[in-house]
């Protein structure tokens, strides 16, 4: 008898999701098993009410068959939804209203675990294996799905490149291409009026995006997310910059989880149920400390969603497809608590406790100049594609 395998995406929506989803899809049905969409992330187990179960099936699931997932890769996103939501730690104030009158909600806490509900709707909906796609909030949860016993195989997602374990994840690569080709773009502003620009681009913790598209469109500095940079000396070095260009402009990048030396991240907001709030804005303190500095004309713009907006490029396609075959496999051959990966070029699959045991960032001796602010590559021989 065939599997029931559930998939769901969980945080940012990154390309390369719905041909994730596709190839989980095609490669089950073809092995005689079935898959279940789960809506909203962690958000449709949580949200499930069992005492309305048809209801909820229509509000919180989709059943996935070749025909549904038939055009979906050839968009971006997730066509099943997506949430930021920790059902291990609910707040008691977003607690959903059919579960407010449960023990664990008359706890007198402030935050609430959900798991054993979540456990509950899973075995209601006869999953037997599940499939969360995501970064390292969404996977912190697969994790622990796995150490309750429920039999997973988790795919790593995120724009930034730093899930523990892997050295890709779905999305780096169309983030990285979309980067460069607005920062190519921008330049025809900057150059016109003979500015300096200033180009904030995602990355909380991990510096990689800016990085590597600083690197690969030629910008003049890069800040990234590991390096506390001093605005004295940037200013300095942009000014260099702008005079040397024949068209008398200069353009930086830099992660929006960057800080000055002795400053701050900036954020905003409430913390979300996995204890971040919101990012941005370093770049827009960093251009007013500029201008403050040289008296220059400057440009800045946040890039933000557009490095994850749109259909896939043809390397996220590819990873993609990949890791949802390669999910399929393992859950074929008994494999679960497992996390499929790509390490020195080679598909392969770790432990799934791997997330949990360290963190991913850009190795900066290596990669990167901290006195200059800039990417330094300057010996590619037997280093991995990816530079990581």
């Amino acid at each position: 008898m065939g599997k029931r395998i559930g998939i769901l995406t969980g945080g940012g929506d990154v390309p390369g999701l719905n041909p994730c989803i596709r190839s989980i899809v095609v490669r089950a049905v073809e092995d005689g098993d079935e898959v279940i969409g789960i809506r909203r992330g962690w958000s449709g187990l949580l949200n499930f009410n069992l005492d309305d179960d048809e209801a909820s099936r229509q509000k919180h699931t989709i059943e996935l068959t070749k025909d549904v997932v038939r055009t979906i890769a050839r968009t971006g996103g997730t066509f099943l939804h997506t949430s930021r939501t920790n059902p291990s730690n609910v707040d008691k104030d977003a607690v959903p209203l059919f579960l407010r009158s449960s023990a664990a909600a008359q706890a007198g806490r402030e935050y609430v675990d959900f798991t054993g509900h979540v456990l509950k709707v899973l075995d209601f909906l006869k999953v037997d294996a599940l499939i969360p796609i995501g970064g390292d909030d969404t996977l912190s949860y697969a994790h622990r799905m796995h150490t309750e016993g429920v039999k997973v195989v988790a795919v790593p997602k995120t724009m930034d490149n730093d899930v523990h374990g892997t050295d890709y994840c779905i999305g780096f690569s169309t983030a990285v291409s979309r980067s460069v080709e607005y920062i190519t773009q921008l330049r025809t502003s900057t150059g016109s009026h003979e500015r300096i620009g200033i180009i904030e681009l995602f990355g909380r913790n991990s510096g990689e995006t800016s990085l590597m598209a600083a690197y690969l469109a030629g910008v003049d500095r890069a800040i990234i997310s590991e390096v506390p940079f001093d605005p004295d000396r940037l200013a300095q070095f942009l000014v260099e910059d702008q005079e040397k260009s024949p068209s008398n402009y200069a353009v930086m990048t830099i992660s929006e989880g960057a800080r000055m030396i002795g400053g701050e991240i900036l954020e905003s907001g409430p913390a979300d149920a996995y204890g971040h709030r919101k990012l941005g804005g370093i770049g827009e303190v960093t251009a007013a400390e500029i201008r403050k500095r040289t008296g220059r004309n400057l440009i800045y713009q946040q890039l933000g969603y557009l490095m994850r907006s749109g259909a896939p490029d043809s390397l996220d396609r590819m990873v993609s497809a990949n890791y949802g075959s390669l999910a399929i496999d393992l859950i074929q051959n008994g494999l679960t608590g497992r996390l499929v990966v790509l390490k020195e070029g080679r598909y392969g699959h770790e432990d799934i406790d791997i997330v949990a045991q360290g963190v991913k960032r850009v190795d900066v001796d290596t990669f990167y100049d901290i006195e200059r602010y800039l990417p330094k590559v300057t010996n590619v021989l037997g280093k991995p594609m990816f530079l990581y």
